[in-house]
């Protein structure tokens, strides 16, 4: 087992894996940028190290950087989290190279399933469903008008190389095509280094439903069950939960078959997790996936009380898992708390809390990184806590998630608190029945006080 990990991350995530590692009695160290220097991870850490300036391209995305901190205080391995260089193979392969051990899976697994389209096509060769579409990457506008008229109306473009939509478009008509495709590929070439697109008929409003897995070295994979995540805006989730309320027991079955027949094609070793679009007659189809611990992983914990940041690092260190699925035996649901005003557009709301009051209490659990008096940074992701409640039934989970957030007092920024509040008690949402367009057609207005 490891004596000393580096976590080259930052916040909630940071700490998080401090705790599991603390557990487990291996010695920890925080790296950090000049922006998070009063960070909780920061002080819950054996050591830290500074790393850089603000931008997360002279920090958290500085390699080099990285490295070094490792090599200077002796750790041995390095936990990545999730963002920043979690799915960075060239990070994955210096990490080898210089004798520490990355936490996650191996280089080729990383670069295999991080391209869609080779994802899509090791999981056709898997057997996996997949959305009708473009066998590569499309070359030519020509060539995106030959396609869509054989598969129809309405399409979706979408990055070879990315995520959380950028580069992604909904086209539903030849004369839309021509521009949807530039602005796509532009946009996928600024943030990802290269534009290629490849094409997708859009299934109207699906379920986005994800099984999590774990393998070994051993050849041993599991799935740990579903997460639902429809509830997005802009492709980017906002709740999450377990088990999903449109799932049956024959569609857990055969979507946790798929997941685990396509890491077995692999060999794959660590957690990670197989996402689907289902459609309202529960056939689902193979969107990516994600090789790397999960923002939601606490919602899979809560219901089959499996530590996934331990498994994660004892599969790094050659210890085998267990040999059993795991299927939920409570619910849980995740909000995620973001510094950001959902009811002027999402804007981001950085600043100083002045005043805080986390929930607590039976079904409640909080991973956070702040406190009274944190200055959140404007040069990160805006999420600055998780709460998840879990309880016998969904019924009483979503009641405890009231409560607790009733209770989660924060002054000084807007967070989207409110707006979860307003989700909970909505109808559709009490009686499961929603899709990734639920947001879409809600009623993004504050409710009066």
């Amino acid at each position: 087992m490891f004596k000393k990990i580096l976590i080259a991350n930052r916040g909630e995530i940071a700490l998080r894996v401090i705790r599991s590692c603390k557990e487990m009695g291996i010695k920890t160290v925080a790296v950090y940028s000049e922006a998070d220097k009063d960070s909780l991870h920061v002080w819950f850490a054996d050591e830290a190290v500074c790393i850089g300036p603000p931008p997360a391209k002279e920090s958290y995305l500085n390699m080099k950087r990285i490295l070094a901190a490792a090599e200077i205080t002796g750790a041995d391995a390095i936990h990545p989290g999730y963002g920043f260089l979690s799915e960075n193979a060239q990070f994955a392969e210096l990490c080898e190279r210089s004798g520490f051990k990355f936490i996650g899976p191996s280089p080729e697994h990383i670069r295999a399933m991080g391209d869609k389209m080779s994802a899509k096509k090791l999981a056709k060769k898997a057997g996996v469903p997949l959305v009708p579409g473009s066998d590569d990457v499309v070359k030519s506008i020509d060539e995106a008008k030959k396609i869509a008229k054989e598969i129809g109306y309405p399409i979706l473009l979408k990055a070879s190389a990315g995520g959380g939509g950028r580069g992604m478009r909904i086209v539903r008509s030849e004369q839309e095509l021509p521009k949807a495709f530039e602005q796509a590929y532009k946009e996928a070439e600024a943030a990802f280094g290269k534009g290629d697109l490849y094409i997708e008929k859009f299934i109207e409003e699906p379920r986005h439903i994800e099984i999590q897995i774990v393998g070994d070295r051993y050849g041993t994979v599991l799935h740990l069950s579903e997460r639902e995540c429809s509830v997005q805006r802009r492709h980017q989730k906002l709740i999450e939960e377990s088990p999903s309320p449109f799932m049956t027991p024959e569609l857990r079955e055969r979507m946790g078959e798929a997941a685990v027949r396509l890491a077995e094609l692999i060999k794959y070793e660590s957690l990670g997790t197989v996402e689907f679009l289902v459609d309202k007659d529960r056939n689902f189809y193979f969107i990516e996936m994600n090789t790397r611990i999960q923002v939601e992983h606490p919602v899979t914990e809560e219901v089959i009380f499996y530590d996934l940041v331990k498994e994660q690092i004892k599969i790094a260190a050659g210890v085998a898992i267990s040999g059993k699925y795991y299927y939920p035996q409570r619910h849980a649901i995740e909000v995620r708390v973001n510094a950001e005003d959902p009811f002027n557009n999402f804007m981001p709301s950085p600043g100083t809390i002045t005043a805080l009051h986390l929930p607590g209490g039976h079904g409640v659990r909080i991973e956070t990184h702040i406190y009274s008096g944190y200055k959140i940074p404007p040069h990160y992701d805006s999420m600055i806590a998780k709460v998840i409640a879990s309880a016998r039934t969904r019924k009483e989970a979503i009641a405890i998630m009231e409560r607790a957030l009733e209770e989660f007092y924060i002054e000084g920024i807007k967070t989207t608190i409110p707006l979860h509040k307003k989700i909970l008690k909505d109808e559709r949402f009490r009686k499961g029945n929603y899709n990734i367009k639920f947001l879409e057609n809600f009623d993004l207005t504050p409710d009066e006080e």
